[in-house]
């Protein structure tokens, strides 16, 4: 009788993944499996690409059943980040968010969470049949944009909805408001229910001694770290921590098998444990530099007489969030990123009423941050010449109203998990008055819904939803034509 071989698959060591992937893409081993390009650059598909793009092959392990290779690589992001177990995710931090809820909060259950929270979470609340409650919001006094939410906020909001079974919160926020996470997990913990912190911007936290420490150090079950957002990593790339018993881990891994695809990325994989690796071997001085630098810029910009910018503060204001406001520019802020734009080259990442945003990180150069604070100091200075009026190559500002700070926050009039399945028509912006929203409709960035299904249209919101669009601005969930359209319930 033939004795049946059993083979044991290789181990390769945790040098580089990208070397390794390098190293087996240029080996005599012919791949007789998938990707179809079969590591041969094809039409514009570089080689140097498909040389490296793999599939779960002998010796490269399999990112939902870890047993050598990604054991290895995630338990060292955990140590990394002060995180008892952590995993890698290639379908960015939108399936970390959705793993993280799903494994808390069961089908008809309460998740309390911030209002200002990505559309991931509300998708999350959708897909899962949850209530949501919300945690009441501030404005960061002077410059209108939503503040980070506050344990007194949390307090309040789990005295009124004691039903919850897991809060979420949102820190740093988009503008880059960084919230009191360690004082938030003991309110939370203190229910005996989880805190999950989207950390989507805030990988980087904790490297520097300037920056705010990262929502693991601090207490929080379930964070989301969105790796190429503030790090080094290809688009993408996340990583979902966990700790503490609150969370059932095995239902984790149910989920994240679940919403992560089944044949995962070794290049994106790749590109994470790069990064982690910079700042394993190199974060001391990398983020020292990316400090220093940001904080010359910011101090040179303080010379501006028009424009204004938040206060340099890293325990509460992101370090590398430049978010430029108008001030009495008369410009808006779709004004002033067209200007940075068009005329200085430089491509910010969002526009809002009357601010704008620049993120900076790690891979920012001198050349760059010279740039930013040139152009930004000369709009300022013509502005001054020009004696409060933006006029001949700038621009006269539009007569539109400038204001930042939507209408509050909508009432629920039926949960979004039930809303978003109703039967819906659509009206033109002035007729949706008084009326159920069934459609999301936010600004994209950051994509935080100003309007979520089920919930009634303020009076307010349709001249605020067309002072958006007078601006120039990117709203989603409105249909375009000779009027504008919002889609409600019938």
């Amino acid at each position: 009788m033939r004795q049946r071989l059993r083979t044991k698959r290789k181990s390769i060591t945790l040098d580089s993944l990208f070397s390794q992937l390098v190293k087996y893409g240029e080996s005599d081993r012919y791949p007789c499996h998938m990707p179809g390009h079969k590591r041969n650059g094809m039409g514009e598909l570089p080689r140097e690409l498909a040389g490296i793009d793999i599939t779960e092959i002998d010796g490269f392990d399999n990112l939902h059943q870890p047993e050598d290779l990604f054991r290895r690589l995630q338990e060292k992001a955990a140590a990394l980040y002060g995180a008892e177990e952590s995993f890698y995710l290639v379908n960015g931090s939108t399936c970390g968010i959705l793993s993280a809820i799903s494994a808390t909060v069961g089908p008809g259950e309460t998740l309390l969470m911030d209002r200002g929270c990505h559309k991931a979470v509300y998708h999350s609340v959708y897909l899962r049949g949850l209530q949501a409650a919300y945690i009441p919001s501030g404005i960061v006094a002077g410059y209108g944009i939503r503040e980070a939410t506050t344990p007194e906020a949390v307090e309040s909001a789990l005295r009124k909805n004691p039903q919850a079974r897991a809060v979420l919160i949102v820190s740093p926020t988009y503008e880059g408001r960084i919230a009191d996470v360690g004082a938030i997990a003991d309110i939370v913990h203190k229910r005996g229910i989880p805190l999950i912190v989207d950390e989507a911007h805030g990988a980087h936290l904790g490297f520097e001694e300037h920056f705010a420490p990262n929502s693991c150090r601090l207490g929080a079950d379930l964070v989301i770290h969105s790796t190429h957002k503030t790090l080094p990593a290809l688009t993408q790339t996340a990583l979902l921590h966990v700790n503490g018993a609150l969370v059932d881990r095995d239902l984790l891994r149910r989920f994240l098998r679940i919403y992560q695809t089944s044949s995962p990325s070794y290049v994106l994989m790749a590109s994470i444990d790069n990064a982690l690796s910079l700042c394993e071997r190199e974060g001391k001085q990398l983020f020292g530099e990316f400090y220093s630098r940001y904080a010359e810029m910011t101090q040179q910009l303080r010379q501006c007489k028009r424009l204004r910018f938040l206060p340099q503060d890293g325990k509460r204001q992101d370090i590398g969030k430049l978010v430029i406001f108008a001030g009495d520019s008369g410009l808006s802020g779709r004004e002033i990123y067209d200007i940075l734009r068009e005329k200085y080259n430089l491509q910010l990442e969002m526009a809002a009423g009357d601010y704008c945003l620049a993120m900076f990180t790690v891979g920012d150069t001198r050349e760059g941050y010279k740039r930013m604070t040139q152009a930004l100091l000369e709009l300022d200075a013509e502005m001054v010449r020009e004696d409060h009026k933006a006029t001949g190559e700038i621009g006269r500002a539009a007569d539109a109203d400038r204001g930042t700070i939507s209408p509050p926050d909508p009432e629920v009039v039926i949960p979004l998990a039930k809303a978003w399945d109703c039967k819906a028509e659509l009206v033109s912006l002035d007729a949706s008055r008084d009326r159920i929203c069934a459609e999301f409709v936010n600004l994209y960035p950051p994509g935080v819904p100003l309007l979520v299904p089920g919930e009634r249209i303020s009076a307010q919101m349709p001249e605020y939803l067309e002072s958006l669009r007078q601006a120039g601005l990117d709203v989603q969930g409105i249909t375009e034509g000779e009027t504008a359209q919002i889609r409600v319930l019938c």
